[in-house]
């Protein structure tokens, strides 16, 4: 990204860059099953168009167990082997709960110290959306306090709306990854992706989706309201957070690897409504 600097060596933030493995399998989550014969670390989803398996256990058959999350409500920076994935954060806390304090990752850029030092006005060690739309304005990246929102949420877990160092770290850096990734597939240059180039990048991201799934995605994003079926960088950042953020809390219940999960009314509530209220 022009005038980004670059993320120190070892430090993987962000998940512009493809993983050299998925969590769940070998194939982005959500892909069609491998050909026969060539079987995968685990199993994956139904392919494109096939009827997925009931949310609910079949007669005579046990319930699936829920995942049961470790505690812990701050980010963590992720080791080097996730390929610059953020780490799962944990399923279901409070969306309202406090940020801890938090420091500046060892070898981060000065730049990126004193962008946050200038936006952190008041010296509290946090910085607000605003402040934060506004330290990324100074980068020429300009994005909705919407998008700024979804940001703050899948780097911190919670709805908040302050991040420290350590999170704004990881948003300079991943926003850095996901330009390039955005830049490589705008090919023709006008500084917008079609559907096609959309569904490439998400699977470059790790995320398979159905071309259903990819035309609600194209239709929301699409700032035309559908119209020039493109979708521009901001809104490009807006749609990858958001698959992201569901397919993460969808995978935290998908204990089998199968596709499908079972959820209370409270947590399929609590995964939907902070993508919907940012």
């Amino acid at each position: 990204m022009s005038g980004y600097p670059h993320a120190p060596t070892g430090q993987g933030y962000g998940y512009g860059a493809p993983p050299p493995a998925q969590p769940y399998a070998s194939s982005p989550y959500g892909a069609a099953p491998p050909p026969q014969g060539h079987q995968q670390y685990a199993p994956v989803a139904t392919p494109y168009g096939a009827p997925s398996a009931p949310y609910a256990a079949g007669p005579g058959e046990k319930p699936h167990k829920e995942n049961k999350p470790h505690g812990g409500s701050s980010y963590q920076p992720p080791p080097a082997s996730m390929g610059g994935y953020p780490p799962s954060a944990p399923a279901y806390g409070s969306p309202f709960a406090s940020l801890v304090p938090s420091a500046f990752p060892p070898g981060t850029d000065p730049s990126v110290v004193a962008c946050f030092q200038m936006a952190d006005q008041d010296g509290s060690g946090f910085i607000d959306d605003k402040e934060l739309q506004g330290a990324l304005s100074s980068y020429n990246q300009k994005f909705s306090l919407r998008t700024v929102h979804l940001l703050m949420y899948l780097f911190t877990n919670t709805n908040a709306r302050k991040i420290g160092p350590k999170e704004f770290t990881a948003v300079f850096y991943s926003l850095q990854n996901w330009r390039a990734i955005f830049e490589k597939f705008d090919r023709d240059r006008s500084g917008k992706i079609d559907a096609g180039e959309l569904r490439e990048a998400l699977m470059s991201l790790g995320f398979a989706v159905s071309p259903v799934v990819l035309d609600l995605l194209v239709s929301k994003f699409d700032k035309s309201g559908g119209r020039n079926k493109a979708i521009e960088y901001d809104n490009f950042i807006e749609c990858c957070l958001t698959v992201k953020g569901l397919t993460e809390k969808f995978k935290e219940k998908d204990s089998m690897y199968s596709g499908s999960a079972t959820f209370t009314y409270e947590n399929f509530m609590l995964t939907v409504l902070p993508f919907l209220i940012a």
